[in-house]
């Protein structure tokens, strides 16, 4: 119900927007007027997507870098030693101590009129998860690959008083493998599938919503978007991830003509997963009992973004962003996220 709720919500305010506005953009072809990208603050933070849009036969290319790491465990939002987690109260065999990921993404857009652009992603990760066991041994884990494609249109309702909004429907496409396999001390010397969170894609066929409104004033600019992934069906090995909901909001300070300085706040929810990979033990560790997935959280970035306005280099952007989350309750016990970096490289041009 939450997930049907919240598309139609977006859905509505897609079409009220689009009536409301849509003889105030005929008229807005002043383009001291409109919001404007061309400003080191035209993008938003590095870390979100599908902030913006383009005008008719342009194109961009980017690539963004993104460290995640996780360490430790929760309990709920309380953190809780390894030992009364795992081995004493819940009698796993095995936790996951710490899980550092990184990811490479590269995309495309591409605007074939004013009000529609296209944008397409792909993504290559790579992720280690250390372990310890009941008896005191230490093991790791590790799986890389190419993770889910995106493809999306974003449509702009308008664009007029230095104020942009538009909507983004999109399909994300299981690329991704979800049959990864490492060697355990229990698989010894075979390897076994990897628990959900070591798995690079979903496997399933996704929706992937969004609403994204922008406002500039002379130095500040603002943005706020809503967000959702919506998974379909079953995977082939019997699950599906649960949808993710967020809620990002950033507001940027332009210091000159090529640097801006942001911060940006994010609230979401991930669903558990339904349904289980039957080749996995939930009592083995806690990454393959789903009763462990899920969860609702806050989290809180600074960032900058620099800008080529003139020269050689014009329209080249490189963006920087260091997060860290502000509040995290878990279903069941997981591992808590921790730092998360993102680095990268835009080049628009017509």
């Amino acid at each position: 119900m939450k997930k049907i709720i919240y598309a139609i919500s977006i859905m509505a305010t897609l079409q009220i927007s689009a009536q409301e506005h849509a003889e105030k953009n005929k008229h807005s072809k002043n383009k001291e007027t409109n919001w404007s990208a061309s400003r080191p603050d035209g993008h938003a933070p590095i870390s979100v997507m599908g902030d913006h849009t383009h005008g008719k036969g342009e194109f961009m290319f980017s690539y963004r870098y993104m460290y995640m790491n996780m360490e430790d465990l929760n309990r709920g939002s309380e953190n809780v030693p390894f030992s009364n987690a795992i081995l004493t109260n819940d009698a796993y065999m095995v936790t996951p101590t710490s899980m550092p990921m990184n990811m490479h993404m590269l995309g495309a857009m591409y605007a074939p009129s004013d009000r529609v652009t296209l944008m397409a992603m792909v993504n290559y990760l790579s992720q280690d998860m250390d372990h310890i066991t009941a008896m005191g041994g230490t093991f790791s884990t590790a799986s890389s690959g190419f993770g889910d494609t995106q493809i999306a249109a974003m449509y702009k309702f308008f664009n007029h008083n230095k104020q942009q909004l538009h909507g983004q429907v999109g399909i994300s496409i299981p690329t991704g493998s979800i049959d990864e396999e490492d060697v355990t001390p229990a698989s010894t010397p075979n390897a076994s599938i990897l628990p959900y969170p070591m798995q690079i894609g979903s496997g399933t066929w996704d929706a992937v919503l969004a609403l994204t409104y922008l406002k500039q004033w002379n130095i500040l600019s603002f943005g706020s978007q809503l967000k959702t992934t919506l998974r379909t069906g079953t995977n082939d090995n019997e699950y599906r991830l649960g949808n993710t909901y967020s809620s990002n909001n950033w507001l940027a300070l332009k210091a000159t003509d090529w640097l801006s300085i942001s911060g940006r706040l994010e609230i979401g929810a991930i669903d558990k997963i339904e349904g289980a990979n039957p080749d996995l033990n939930p009592m083995l560790v806690i990454t393959a009992d789903t009763d462990n997935s899920g969860m609702t959280y806050a989290n809180a970035g600074l960032g900058c973004n620099l800008y080529a306005f003139q020269g050689s280099l014009k329209n080249l952007r490189l963006g920087f962003e260091a997060a860290l989350p502000l509040f995290q309750n878990m279903n069941g016990v997981q591992l808590r996220n921790k730092e998360t970096l993102s680095l990268g490289l835009q080049y628009s041009f017509h």
